[in-house]
Parts: structure tokens; sequence; C-alpha cells
């Protein structure tokens, strides 16, 4: 992505199922399960960019014994000073400590069964360690105890605090995270409670309650009362003192959840590639979690994934798949080629079936899948061209046409090339500007000049202000005759309210070009409509919101929308032509079938509370406010 988004976080958990001892013997270190975390988190810090964290739990640790450990850091190096500091615990040990399983356990922290790991952005922008996942609710009470870590976004963070606010609670933070983790510890305390309140006549110790609490408490119940008024997306997983532990996702499936099980443990995270690296398991043994499941682990290891909050249509972020997401993944590696492929079409009528004259490139570094499907469609389309020719001529060519004709084929070659490593230390900001806008640089050499149009695909273009001042200057620099740029994603046109940091339309050079072509073509008085319909819903319950911004595109054509974002985006010192050619949304529906949500190119927000975030977006562009519209 030429624009890069900062986007959301990710999430990984481990519950080691056997005696620790067994992992020692097995794997030859009592380490095994950090080990695990790590490489679990590292294959995902693609999701993390503001910090990292983690906590453990011990199993049947006596009263007056640490069982439960956590280390955060928000330094350039989260992850690596997270671990740092956890290896410091075990750097100055003897070989003998380091295998005595039990010695460690009740000497060291970190040595537990249940693991749970965080890589954290912060979509409002806020980075300190208290921001910082996973989230800890202490109590004297050990099945009290809370620790919570997510992926997550609620579009309706207000009303979950005054509930919390109903209940009696004295929130100390106005947070998601926090309102999240004080819902769910309500009904924990509750939970345990009407346990206590179920053995006590019986005759029960307060001691023996504690195990009875933690052989009976329902996490399914405790999850469907916590999430009964959460709008957003969502991946959330706890770990409860006393060994409980639950990843629980949200009912549209917005945010993605996998895990996989055998008799020595229980796994889940973010993206699949990690679970299969870390683990060495085959793509078939990694589930999805299911919309609005959780995967719940009790104490003594019984495994279930009961529904827990009913399920909504389907409509699982295709962000993931086009750009968020490592493309390690099979599935996401063949859908980010497909959206390439069906580009195709399209980009042979920009050129007119014009091979010869045309050098193919991509836009480094996520957009190289997508290239290799472009050129595979390329390759069929000119093996089209090739056939058509030689039945044409069958009968009449001579071997040398013959030959001119099986030489058709696409020009590929590696034309950017993003200097990632590029500083400026240069005080004044022209020049500045100037340098920073050389991030990229050119191959030279292999264009003629004046004749070849350049076509270059890139996965997404949300702002296209990389695009204007770096790109498509230094592509001219190679003289072509024209400069056609890919989408491989649709026009980005609305917000996102469930995790990714897109929550200013006026970023959005869509958006930019539709109030352009409403003001020039006469239409302005739908802008001042629009605003009026938003402001009359403020209010009214997020279901009956109705996301009037469509309205807006509505006036034009794509193809007209597109017209004038390439008019916003091309440099004016440039004299070849330059064209943007953008996905559909029919093309990305059938490129990732069973990841359909499209809520940020189609404004189809899959919560009630999505209509009401895109709106309040509208008002504060209007009203030039900076505030979030959630």
């Amino acid at each position: 992505m030429s624009d890069e988004i900062k986007h959301e976080c990710g999430l990984a958990f481990i519950r080691l199922l056997k005696p620790l001892e067994f992992y020692r013997e097995k794997y030859g270190t009592n380490l095994y399960g950090l080990n695990k975390l790590q490489l679990l988190l590292q294959k995902q810090r693609n999701r993390g960019q503001d910090g990292a964290g983690i906590a453990t739990i011990k199993l049947d640790m006596p009263p007056g014994n640490r069982y439960i450990s956590r280390k955060r850091s928000i330094s350039p190096q989260y992850l690596k000073d997270v671990f740092d500091g956890v290896m410091t615990h075990f750097k100055d040990l003897t070989p003998e400590q380091l295998n005595d399983t039990e010695w460690l356990k009740y000497n060291r922290p970190y040595i537990g069964e249940l693991l749970l790991g965080h890589l954290r952005y912060g979509t409002h922008g806020v980075n300190t360690i208290e921001t910082c996942h996973p989230f800890l609710r202490s109590n004297n009470w050990i099945s009290r105890n809370l620790v919570l870590a997510g992926n997550f976004n609620m579009t309706n963070m207000e009303e979950l605090f005054q509930e919390l606010i109903s209940f009696g609670q004295n929130p100390k933070e106005k947070s998601d995270t926090v309102t999240v983790l004080e819902k769910i510890g309500h009904f924990l305390d509750d939970e345990v409670q009407r346990n206590f309140n179920w053995f006590k006549p019986e005759g029960f110790s307060n001691m023996e309650i504690n195990n009875k609490i933690a052989e009976n408490l329902d996490i399914q119940r405790i999850l469907q009362r916590s999430a009964r008024r959460f709008d957003g997306g969502y991946i959330m997983a706890g770990m409860i003192g006393h060994g409980d532990a639950f990843v629980f996702r949200d009912p549209s499936g917005i945010r993605p959840a996998y895990y996989y099980q055998d008799d020595e443990v229980v796994v889940a995270a973010s993206e699949r590639p990690a679970i299969q690296t870390a683990f060495g398991v085959h793509f078939d043994d990694v589930k999805e979690l299911e919309r609005g499941h959780a995967l719940i682990v009790k104490k003594n290891g019984y495994v279930y994934t009961p529904l827990c909050k009913d399920q909504k249509p389907r409509t699982a972020c295709s962000f993931e798949r086009i750009y968020f997401a490592r493309g390690t993944d099979r599935d996401i590696y063949l859908e980010r080629k497909k959206l390439g492929e069906l580009m195709t079409p399209m980009v042979m009528e920009a050129i007119n079936s014009d091979l010869e004259n045309t050098v193919f490139s991509y836009i480094p570094n996520t957009a190289e899948t997508s290239f290799y499907g472009l050129i595979e469609g390329l390759e069929k389309a000119a093996d089209n061209i090739k056939l058509q020719k030689l039945q044409e001529g069958a009968g009449k060519m001579s071997e040398e046409e013959i030959a001119k004709v099986l030489k058709i084929h696409p020009r590929v070659e590696k034309l950017a090339v993003k200097d990632a490593k590029m500083r400026t230390f240069i005080a004044d900001d022209a020049s500045r500007g100037e340098m920073v806008n050389m991030v990229y640089d050119v191959t030279y050499g292999i264009v003629n000049n004046h004749v070849d149009t350049l076509v270059l695909i890139d996965d997404s273009i949300v702002r296209g202000t990389t695009l204007r001042d770096s790109i498509l200057s230094i592509l001219s620099k190679l003289r072509p005759k024209k400069i056609i740029i890919l989408s491989s994603a649709p026009q980005i046109r609305y917000p996102d309210c469930y995790g990714i940091d897109m929550s200013k339309m006026r970023n959005f050079c869509a958006f930019q070009a539709i109030i352009e072509l409403l003001n020039e073509n006469g239409k302005a008085g739908l802008i001042d409509e629009v605003y009026q319909m938003c402001k009359s819903q403020e209010g009214i319950p997020d279901e009956e919101v109705v996301n009037y911004v469509q309205k807006l595109y509505a006036a034009f054509s794509y193809e007209e929308v597109t017209n004038k974002i390439t008019e916003l985006l091309t440099p004016k010192n440039i004299k070849c032509e330059v064209q943007l050619i953008y996905q559909s949304i029919e093309n990305l529906h059938e490129a990732c079938p069973n990841n359909n949500g499209d809520w940020y190119f189609s404004g189809n927000f899959p919560t009630p509370g999505g209509n009401r975030v895109v709106n309040r977006a509208f008002i504060n562009y209007i009203e030039k406010s900076d505030a979030r519209a959630y």
C-alpha cells in the first residue's frame, strides 16, 4: 500500500493442557510456553506498531504465592523489550534450576499453564504503558481476577460506559478496553457470587467453595450477559485467575480469529499462518472461530466452542484479505492473486490490448501478490491474442510472422523501488518535503521514451498523497507515454469503526473527489441536505439510524468519481497522461467470497453503530471538527 495505514491489533493465546513437566521432558525446556508465545507474536508483528504485552497464569498455586504475571512495553522494539524483560528472570539460573520445573513454577514468574500475548495499535492515538494490553482486573478472590486483551473497537462505548455507571460502578477511565474489561468483570463477579450463594448453604467451607466455583463457573453465561449490548468488531481473550479462559469473536465475524487444539495445547491467534508456523501444523488443522462463538477452556482442560451472541450475517473484514493480514495464509494468497487477475479486462481495454508497448509492474511491497495474479490474467489474454492471430493467418503466415506472434507476452519489470531506509535531517520544510517524497526510486533505461505505457498495481489507494507527491512524479521521469495505476481494492469512501484507523472522511481521496464533483456540477446543496439529515438523527437509537452519506456518492457514477480522483492526484508538473483504475465491489466479492465485509467501500455497515459513526464523521467534516467519530 502506497498510503500506509497503521491498523489493528494482534492476539495470541496458549493453554498448556499437560503438566509443565511434560513439556520439559518432551521438548527439553521449561520455557516451552513462553517460546511458543514469542513466536506467535513475532509472526503477527505486522499487526502492532505501538506496543506489546504478555500475561501468564499458574494453576493450583497455594495462597501467598504469585500466580499472575504481566509484562508490557511501548518501546520502539516493544516485542524484544517484553521478552528481554521476561528472560531476565532466568538469566542467572544454574542448569539444575532451569531444569527443575517445580522449583521454577514456585520461584520464577511467567512459568504458567495459561499464556496471553497482544500486539497493540491504538486507534485513538494514545500510547502509554497504561493503554497497552493485556489489562488486569485484580481481586483477592482468585476467581474474580480477570486478564483481558483484544483486537476490537466498540461503536457504542458511551452507552456501555453509562451502563457501568447504572450498575453502581465508578469507572476510572473512559475507553472501550476498560469498559469491556469492567463489563465482563461485573458479570464475572455476579457469577462467582451466584455460585457462592448456591454452595454456602450446603455446608462447604469458603476454601472448598473456591474449588466448586472453579468447577462450575459458567463462562458462556458470563459472555452472553456481558456482550448483550456490544456493538462493534472484536476478538477478545480473557484468562480468569483460577484457570478458566476464553477467546470470543463478534457475531458478524468482522475481526479474524483462528484456533488449534490437540492433546497438548489449545492455541488461538488473529492469523492462521502464525499458528501453523509456531506449532508446525497443517492448514486444515487450524480452525476459524465461528462468529458469535467463544473458544472456552475450563481449568480442568475441557474445551468447547458455544454460541455466546446470536449470529448476524457474516461480514468478515475484506481489508484483512486485501492488505492487513500476512500473505502467507494460503487462502489470502490466492484471493490477492485473484484480485489482480480480475483487473485484466479493464487493463486490456485501457491499453487497447497493446502488450508490445506496455510495461507492467507493482508498487511495493504488499501489492506483489496481486501483481502475480494480474500477470497470469495478462498471459491468458496474450494467449487469446496469439490464438486469434494464428487462426486468422492460418496457411498464410511465414515462419517469421508466426515467430513474432508467439513472442507476444506482457513486459514485466520492477520499476518502483521503495527506499525504506531513507531518512532526512534537513530542517526547512520545503527541502525536507522534497527529500521525503523521494522515498521511491525507479529503474531507469528500460522504458521507451514517449512510447511505452506504464501499468502499476497497488493494493489500495486511501489518501493518495504518496501517489501524488512521490510515485507519479518519479515514474514520470522515465518519460512514458502514459501511466496507469491500478487499485486492487475499490474506492475507499467511508470510515471504519471496527478496529482499523480510518475514521476521518476528509482524508479519503474518494470523498474529496465527490465533494469536488458536487461543487463543480451545481449540486452543492446536496452536501447541506445530507448534513441536515445526519444532524436530525443525533440522539435516536442506533437501530433507526440511516447512512445518508451514501446519497452523496449516488449523485455520480463510479467512473466519474474515479476520473475526479485521477485529476486530484495527478501532479501539475508532469506531462504524460495519468489514469487510475479501481477494482469493482463485485470483483472484490468474487475474489474474497468468505470475507464480504465491504462497508468502507459500499457504506453498508454490519452493525447499527456503524451508520451512526459514518454520519458523525460527515458532521465532523462539515463542522470542521477534528474529533473522532467514535
